[in-house]
């Protein structure tokens, strides 16, 4: 059985709280939810990790990602700038799809830059909770 790893990034774990207007309603603990829902659907199987710290991101990867079939990614903020993380999910060679809850394009101009986008074999940005859906859909679908 294929496992993913889906990981998010700083703040997520205020999801609900944290500018509903922007981000929605829903928790964290609603998106997992979500997933899990999906994945019994496609009969895969999932690992979540939610970090506020690039290098708590980094080690979990590290450590998980090579047993995994692939990697859903919401970096948040450190999609802007954070080279290591883009080293580490270059890397890994794992197949990674990122994510992102609102549109980044229709954002700030600064966050139209995302520098570990170039690690992932796709971007989703703006469907809300069904972008990690979709990204689960695509790698499910991926040979092993």
């Amino acid at each position: 059985m294929k496992r993913f790893l889906v990981v998010n990034g700083p703040n997520l774990n205020l999801l609900g709280k944290r500018e509903p207007h922007i981000y929605g309603n829903k928790s964290l603990a609603d998106l997992m939810d979500a997933i899990r829902v999906r994945a019994g659907e496609l009969n895969v199987q999932v690992e979540f990790f939610q970090g506020n710290g690039e290098g708590e991101i980094i080690d979990f990867l590290q450590k998980q990602a090579p047993g995994s079939a692939g990697i859903i990614i919401n970096p948040a903020s450190f999609a802007h700038y954070s080279l290591a993380l883009f080293d580490c999910l270059q890397a890994l060679a794992v197949p990674t799809v990122e994510v992102h809850i609102s549109n980044v394009h229709a954002r700030e101009e600064f966050r139209s830059k995302m520098v570990t986008a170039r690690a992932a074999r796709g971007v989703i940005a703006g469907l809300g909770f069904t972008g990690y859906l979709l990204a689960m859909e695509y790698l499910a679908d991926q040979p092993e």
